[in-house]
């Protein structure tokens, strides 16, 4: 396990025979879950594992359901980073984020840029790990209100180590005055690999100039290995989803069905209490108090949006009240326009588009 993951609350829960012998285990990690402008805590299904010998036998749903219930004495909501096909819906879980990338020609950013596409971009250097608190600082600056953003605090470090046979992950700094106004992370290759791509796990600025330099410093990177594109791992609605648009990209998505990244309301009077700050400052007044307060009533009860997998998807951004309606929920008339607002998907104004940030999986 690497440091990161061991800096957080981690549980392990197992099962073992009457003699003591390991049967099935799992890991419960504590932390908190951006849903918008609100944090909440929340825990996470990982390790996941039964014995070779006791596989197919039920232990790992028991384990599961027990986890599950331990873990509603605790928090509201769970999470799974990376679900096995057709198994977690059984316990409550539904996919809840989708897959993301940008794929950026360099021929697009050398016409933007206007510059030699060999050149050096000004005040772009190698980062180290002095410059993490600083990272840190941006990236809680950029993605502050996007659903499924992890807080980032004083000590996160998740950049992949070397190894002897993989270089782990490169930093480029852009720094203007001694200060760090950008950076980008670039995925680690193995030794030995082909270099058929090049591909950035997050890339952030403080303003779309600084978002052009990163791009043309990773631009000028392929260029020197003759790669045609990159890919950016950043959501379309980002800043530099913004920028990367208005220079010519393609933003590749994936919707998995089953599996993948996946959430679960465990106790929903609990949660929706956490997130009425972010539900009133969706609706922004939009609708009277005694209509937001007989809406809100109803939602915690059940009575409005009684499907617990509708309602995690709606209120991460996953789904939008039109998306909802298409797969079958009935929204009383009276609740609808306050609906829209409180669901507006991701993407909207009110609303980052949710986005799993690869460096922050576990």
């Amino acid at each position: 396990m690497d440091p990161e993951v061991r800096s957080l609350r981690v549980r392990y829960c197992r099962l073992r025979t009457d003699g003591g012998e390991p049967v099935a285990e799992l890991e419960a990690l504590s932390f908190r879950q951006r849903f918008g402008a609100v944090a909440v805590a929340a825990e996470g299904i990982g390790g996941v594992e039964t014995q070779l010998e006791f596989r197919r036998q039920g232990y790992m749903s028991r384990l599961l359901r027990q986890s599950l219930a331990g873990m509603a004495q605790r928090v509201d909501v769970a999470f799974v980073s990376d679900g096995i096909e057709g198994v977690y819906e059984n316990f409550g879980f539904v996919n809840a984020v989708s897959e993301g990338h940008l794929v950026i020609p360099i021929r697009n950013v050398e016409r933007a840029a206007g510059r030699d596409p060999g050149a050096a971009a000004p005040g772009v250097r190698n980062g180290s790990s002095a410059d993490l608190p600083a990272m840190i600082r941006l990236y809680n600056n950029a993605h502050a209100q996007r659903p499924w953003t992890h807080e980032r605090h004083t000590g996160w470090n998740r950049l992949v180590p070397s190894t002897t046979w993989k270089p782990g992950s490169q930093t480029l700094i852009l720094q203007t005055g001694g200060t760090a106004v950008g950076y980008a992370v670039l995925e680690g290759r193995a030794f030995g690999d082909p270099l058929g791509s090049l591909a950035v796990d997050e890339l952030v600025a403080e303003d779309a100039a600084g978002a052009r330099l990163l791009l043309t410093a990773v631009s000028r990177l392929c260029w020197q290995v003759r790669l045609s594109d990159f890919w950016v791992r950043d959501p379309a609605d980002s800043l530099v989803g913004r920028v990367a648009r208005h220079m010519g990209c393609t933003y590749q998505q994936r919707f998995p069905p089953s599996g993948g990244m996946m959430a679960a309301i465990l106790n929903r009077p609990g949660l929706l209490r956490s997130l009425e700050p972010e539900l009133r400052r969706r609706a922004a007044g939009q609708q009277s108090d005694k209509v937001y307060d007989a809406a809100s009533d109803a939602l915690r009860r059940g009575d409005l949006l009684p499907d617990d997998k509708a309602l995690i998807r709606l209120l991460l951004g996953h789904w939008s009240t039109d998306d909802a309606y298409a797969h079958g929920v009935s929204i009383p008339e009276r609740y609808r326009d306050l609906c829209m607002a409180w669901f507006p998907g991701g993407g909207a104004p009110s609303l980052p588009t949710p986005y799993a940030h690869r460096l922050d999986r576990y």
